[in-house]
C-alpha cells in the first residue's frame, strides 16, 4: 500500500498517471486520502459529509474491470479522490447543505453540469468541503456545521467562502478540490492556506448553479497544490454548455500546454501593482510579494511598474451581489430567523436598502471597470499584484468589523483584506493565486496573476514559470 509521504508526493496528475500504468491502485490511493482525512479533520473540520462508502464501491469496480482489461483508461484523471464544495455542484443522492440550516436535508436528484464533467474525468468523490452559509463570507464559519481553522494555525481562518477545499487540499487530504468564487472565495482561501486557486474568464466554466446568467459574477474554479494540476482541472471544466450563456461558442485554448514545465516569459510585459484601490498592506506580506517579483524577470519577462489610480470596486459590487442576495434569500431570513447565521442576516437588511437606481448605476460602472482594467493590456501583457494585503484573519472575526494590519485598525475585510479580488468578479477577467511565501511565523500569502480577457492560458503559463522557480508544493504544515 502506498503510504502517507509518498502520497502526498503524487499532484493529481502524477496520481492519474500512476493509476493508469498500473502502479499504483485506485483503490490504495483512495484509502490513503481516507485515512489523512481521518487523521486531521477532527482538527480542521474540511470535510462535514463523507462519501467514503460509496468512493470504495467505485474503487473496486475500477479493480474489477482493469483486471477483465475494460474501462481503464478513459478520463485524464481516472481513479484520483476528490472533494466537492458543500455549494452547488450537486452529486445526485448525496446531500448538499450549502452550510444552510435550510438546506440541512436537501439532496439533490440530479447531477450539476460541473460534477458531470468530474465523474467524466474519473474522479472519485469522496465527500464534499466545509463553506459559510450560503457561501457569503471570506471565512468558512457556518453555523451548521462550525469552523474550518486554518492548517498552518488553528488559531486563524482557513479563509472563504471554500475555506474547507483550501483546508483539505493545503493539509494533504488530496492533491486539489472544488471551489467557487463569487468576489475572491476560491483566491482568499488559495492565499491563506499556501495553495493554488483560480478564477478563470468568464464563461471559461459554465455555471448552471445561478438563476442570472447574464449577470453573472460567481465563478467555478480549481484549488490544487500544482499549477499543472490547475489547468488540467480548468481543461476538463471548460466547454460551452446552454445553461450559461457566457459560455455558448467559447474555445478553449491549450491551457495544458500552456502550464508545461519549458515555457517562458520571454518578450511578455509584466506589470507590478501593490495596491489596488487600497491604501495599506502589512510589511512582511509587501516585502514578500517585492521579493517573489524577479523571479517573472528571470523567467525573461520585463517588470514595469503600474501602480496607478484604480477605482474602488466594493461600493459597486456590495449593491449588486447584496440585491442579489437578498433577492435570492430574504424570504429564507424570515422562515429562518435566527437559525440563519447573524451575519448573513445582516448582509441580507443591508440589500433592503439598495434601490433599483442603485443597481443600475452599479452595473454601467461595472462595465466602466471592465474597459479600465482591459485598457491595462494596452501596455503590458499581464499585471501581478497581492491577492492578500496580510495573512489569514483570527477564526473567529466577525466579517462585518475592521480588521488589523500590524496592529492598527484599518476597515472590513472585503475592502482592506481583499481589495485585490473582487475587481475581477464584476470584470471577469482571469486571475490565479500562487503562493508568494511564508511570514516569520508560518503563515502563507499570495501573489495573483492577472491577464487579459481570455487570456487563461498566458496567466497559467505565467504561474507554471514561477512556480518552477519558486516551487511551494514540498512546503506542508504540521498537522495530523
Amino acid at each position: 500500500m502506498i503510504t502517507f509521504a509518498e502520497y502526498r508526493k503524487l499532484d493529481a496528475t502524477a496520481l492519474a498517471e500512476a493509476i493508469a500504468k498500473g502502479d499504483l491502485g485506485a483503490d490504495e490511493v483512495l484509502e490513503a486520502a481516507i485515512a489523512r482525512a481521518q487523521a486531521v479533520n477532527p482538527e480542521l473540520n474540511a470535510i462535514v459529509h463523507e462519501q467514503y462508502d460509496k468512493a470504495r464501491n467505485w474503487a473496486r469496480n475500477w479493480a474489477r474491470n482493469l483486471a477483465r482489461n475494460e474501462d481503464a483508461s478513459d478520463g485524464p484523471f481516472k481513479g484520483v479522490p476528490y472533494l466537492l464544495k458543500d455549494l452547488g455542484a450537486f452529486d445526485a443522492g448525496e446531500p448538499c447543505t450549502m452550510g444552510s440550516r435550510l438546506w440541512a436535508d436537501f439532496v439533490p436528484d440530479h447531477d450539476a453540469t460541473y460534477t458531470e464533467r468530474c465523474k467524466a474525468a474519473g474522479l472519485v468523490i469522496m465527500g464534499r468541503t466545509n463553506t459559510p452559509e450560503l457561501g457569503l463570507n471570506a471565512t468558512t464559519e457556518p453555523t451548521l456545521h462550525g469552523a474550518t481553522p486554518n492548517p498552518w494555525n488553528p488559531g486563524h481562518s482557513a479563509g472563504g467562502s471554500s475555506g474547507g477545499s483550501a483546508a483539505a487540499v493545503a493539509a494533504g487530504i488530496l492533491p486539489m478540490a472544488h471551489a467557487t468564487d463569487g468576489g475572491g472565495s476560491i483566491r482568499i482561501p488559495a492565499a491563506a492556506c499556501g495553495i493554488v486557486g483560480m478564477k478563470q474568464t468568464l464563461g471559461r466554466v459554465p455555471h448552471d448553479g445561478t438563476p442570472d446568467s447574464f449577470a453573472l459574477m460567481s465563478f467555478i474554479g480549481p484549488m490544487t497544490r500544482t499549477v499543472a494540476d490547475c489547468a488540467l482541472m480548468l481543461d476538463v471544466m471548460s466547454g460551452p454548455h446552454p445553461s450559461d450563456v457566457h459560455s455558448l461558442g467559447r474555445e478553449t485554448p491549450d491551457l495544458i500546454g500552456a502550464a508545461a514545465a519549458d515555457g517562458d516569459l520571454s518578450g511578455l510585459r509584466i506589470g507590478c501593482r501593490t495596491f489596488l484601490g487600497n491604501e495599506v498592506i502589512d510589511t512582511e506580506t509587501r516585502n514578500l510579494f517585492d521579493g517573489a517579483m524577479p523571479a517573472f524577470s528571470d523567467a525573461g519577462g520585463t517588470l514595469i511598474a503600474s501602480d496607478g489610480p484604480f477605482t474602488p470596486t466594493l461600493p459597486f459590487w456590495a449593491p449588486l451581489t447584496y440585491s442579489m442576495w437578498a433577492a435570492r434569500f430574504g424570504g429564507y431570513a424570515d422562515q429562518l430567523g435566527d437559525k440563519m447565521s447573524e451575519t448573513l442576516r445582516y448582509w441580507i437588511n443591508e440589500a433592503q436598502g439598495v434601490s433599483g437606481v442603485a443597481v443600475q448605476d452599479a452595473m454601467a460602472v461595472r462595465t466602466r471597470i471592465f474597459r479600465e482594467v482591459e485598457a491595462w493590456f494596452d501596455d503590458v501583457d499581464l499585471v501581478i499584484m497581492p491577492t492578500i494585503t496580510r495573512p489569514a484573519l483570527p477564526v473567529d472575526h466577525d466579517p462585518r468589523e475592521a480588521i488589523e494590519i500590524e496592529g492598527k485598525s484599518v476597515d472590513v475585510p472585503r475592502a482592506a483584506w481583499y481589495p485585490y479580488t473582487h475587481p475581477f468578479n464584476l470584470t471577469g477577467h482571469p486571475a490565479i493565486t500562487v503562493p508568494s511565501g511564508w511570514t516569520a511565523d508560518g503563515m502563507p500569502v499570495g501573489l495573483q496573476i492577472v491577464g487579459p480577457w481570455l487570456a487563461d492560458d498566458l496567466v497559467l503559463r505565467a504561474a507554471a514559470c514561477f512556480e518552477r522557480l519558486r516551487p511551494w508544493a514540498d512546503r506542508r504544515p504540521d498537522i495530523g
